[in-house]
């Protein structure tokens, strides 16, 4: 076959180090912004993005030219150094060092980006390791919790 073609949907989730609520409401379009301008560069366009102060959900298609792995690092190591010029309250901003990353079918994205979109209300009943707990338990992941929470 002389084509390759691929069709991998990720939903990301990731925080800032230590879970800390550092995401403020003022420069979270703009780092939206930014993380679409990155998974456009990457192939891998976004679908749907939202936050709160202690974590950020994305949904892209993903490449079949880049190692999943290498997408989050490069997501990761550039939207940090973005925001660190935004504001002095991010001179020590860093992202956790892990990350959750779960496929989902096609059939599903309109489910996951609606759910996405509905963060803020849906953390006024539920916490963010509570969400990631039945995220990993939901797509059969263990999770040690030694080490989910840096």
């Amino acid at each position: 076959m002389s084509q390759s073609l691929a069709n991998i949907i990720v939903h990301l989730v990731f925080s800032p180090k230590g879970r800390r609520q550092l995401l403020r409401d003022a420069e979270l379009r703009q780092l939206h912004a930014y993380i679409t301008g990155i998974l456009k560069n990457l192939d891998s366009p976004l679908l749907q993005i939202n936050s709160v102060r202690d974590h950020i959900h994305n949904l892209f298609a993903q490449t079949k030219n880049h190692a999943p792995a290498k997408i989050v690092e490069q997501l990761k190591t550039a939207s940090s150094v973005w925001i660190k010029e935004q504001n002095a309250c991010y001179a020590d901003f860093a992202w956790q060092g892990g990350y959750g990353e779960f496929s989902v079918s096609p059939i599903h994205i309109e489910t996951v980006r609606a759910y996405i979109r509905n963060q803020p209300e849906h953390h006024r009943q539920e916490d963010f390791q509570t969400e990631y707990r039945r995220f990993c338990e939901k797509n059969g992941k263990s999770l040690d919790e030694r080490y989910a929470w840096d």
